[in-house]
This record gives structure tokens, C-alpha cells and sequence, in this order.
């Protein structure tokens, strides 16, 4: 069984302080994709020890802004950092390795590939989300790619983008809200729909509402659960075949937090 996490971690030094330390011990994931890392890869490294895990990590050019890592515990035969997007703000959103992986069929071992992915908040009115749809071109773009080499690859991140209706606790108060409008909500349909990625946090997670992913630091959010779902595990149908459960790791209280995101974690029999 191999056991994929992703997260994004609101900074990866405030995640320890507040206790990512102590999740890793005790769930040890096998693969950990971490978004808004918000460091150097000396201070990731420093958190992630080499000698525990393989790194790749594609650090924003913008000091303390986002970053996306990959730590594994297989070997990586490759990596890939960004989609040399030209986008603004597109630094520190997307890296892929290739992972060899030991598949208990007999056949030998096999490439898995993951990918961690950061997509742009995006504010009405600004220049930020026109930034972000013109990333979410280039993923649809790179998804595609991916999926036609019909290889096992999960795409696993804050996607910024709640699908439906069931993944958003007050959908009737945001549907003119970034994260939600319809015109985001089309690039998960084109992911799902038309180029074949599956769903696997709704697919093993029932049919909702929830389980949420996100929780606002303010208010009561997290204790009402008024949460959305932006945090994804999209698989390939040759690895989703082999997906067996969907967990996300939210806290038992609010002050157990270690990030406003909890940790969507889940299982593959291969």
C-alpha cells in the first residue's frame, strides 16, 4: 500500500510550530506533496531531512510566497520544475517527479508519477485573476499531456476552485465569489469530463457536502464546519483503478490546526 499526502501547509516553519512534525510521525505518508511552502530550500530541507526524503521544490520568486515541494520516500528517476508558463506569478506552482514504484503483480517495478500544484487564488477585479486563468490554461494544457501518456500520474494541490455544490458549505453566499464562479468551475469539468482525471477525494470521500479541506482562520468557520473543498487528488484512471481509501486529517479542535488547509491523504494498492 502506498499512501500519498498533499497539503498546503501556509508556510512550512508556522506548520512545525504548530505541529506538522507530529502528523508526519504518525501517519507517514509515503509521498508528501506540500503547497505555499513559503521557503528556501535550505529551511525545507532543514524541516525534511534528506536523509529521510527526496526533495524536489520550485520556491517562489517572491520571498514568502508560495513554493511547492515534493518529499518521497522512493527514489526519484526525474524531476520537473513549472510550466515555464511566462504567467505572472506563476513561479513556485507546479513540479513533477517521476517515482520508481514496486508493484506487487509481478511485473516489475513501474513509474508513478506526482505532481504538486499550487493554482492562484485570484481576486475579482484585479489583475490576479486574469493571472489565473491564464495558468489554468496551461495546467488544462499539461493535464492533457499527461493523460494521453496514459502512465499513472496524480495531480494532487490547492486547486483554489470548489467543483460543486457539495464541496462549499455556503454555496448560495459565494456563487459570485472567486473559487466558485462558474467560469473556474468549467476547468474541473474539462479535467474530469473531458480528458478522463478522476475525482478521488469525491469519488472515495461519498457524496458530500464536504469533506472539506479548507476552513477559514476567522470566525467560527472551522468549529460550524463551513469549510470548502479546494484541495484535490486527481488521478489517472490507471492509478485511480488502484486507489482504495480517501481521508482528510482534520484536526479534533481549531487550536489543533497546523494550517487553515487539512492534509487530504489517500491510499493506493498497487
Amino acid at each position: 500500500m502506498l499512501t500519498i499526502a498533499t497539503v498546503n501547509v501556509n508556510g512550512i516553519r508556522a506548520a512545525f510550530r504548530r505541529g506538522m512534525g507530529e502528523w508526519l510521525d504518525t501517519r507517514k505518508p509515503d509521498v508528501l506533496l506540500l503547497q505555499e511552502v513559503r521557503a528556501t530550500d535550505e529551511i525545507l530541507a532543514d524541516h525534511l531531512s534528506p536523509g529521510e526524503w527526496h526533495l524536489a521544490h520550485e520556491a517562489s520568486v517572491t520571498k514568502g510566497r508560495s513554493g511547492v515541494a515534493i518529499a518521497t520516500r522512493l527514489p526519484m528517476t526525474a524531476v520537473r520544475v513549472g510550466l515555464g508558463t511566462g504567467v505572472p506569478g506563476d513561479c513556485g506552482r507546479w513540479v513533477e517527479a517521476d517515482l520508481e514504484v514496486d508493484a506487487h503483480d509481478g511485473q516489475g517495478p513501474r513509474t508513478l508519477t506526482v505532481v504538486s500544484a499550487y493554482i492562484h487564488s485570484g481576486t475579482l477585479g484585479t489583475p490576479s485573476m486574469d493571472e489565473k486563468y491564464a495558468f489554468l490554461e496551461v495546467v488544462t494544457a499539461r493535464l492533457a499531456e499527461l493523460a494521453q501518456a496514459g502512465r499513472m500520474v496524480v495531480v494532487a494541490g490547492d486547486v483554489n476552485i470548489a467543483h460543486r455544490e457539495a464541496d462549499i458549505k455556503n454555496w448560495k453566499g459565494n456563487l459570485k465569489s472567486a473559487g466558485f464562479l462558474p467560469q473556474e468551475r468549467a476547468y474541473l469539468d474539462r479535467w474530469l469530463d473531458g480528458l478522463g482525471w478522476r475525482d478521488l477525494g469525491r469519488e472515495l470521500g461519498g457524496e458530500g457536502p464536504g469533506p472539506f479541506t479548507w476552513w477559514s482562520w476567522r470566525g467560527k468557520a472551522f468549529d460550524n464546519d463551513a469549510g470548502w473543498r479546494i484541495d484535490y487528488q486527481l488521478a489517472t484512471p490507471a492509478l485511480a483503478d488502484r486507489a482504495v481509501a480517501a481521508t482528510v486529517d482534520r484536526a479534533a479542535t481549531y487550536d489543533a490546526r497546523f494550517s487553515d488547509h487539512a492534509p487530504l491523504v489517500v491510499e493506493y494498492d498497487l
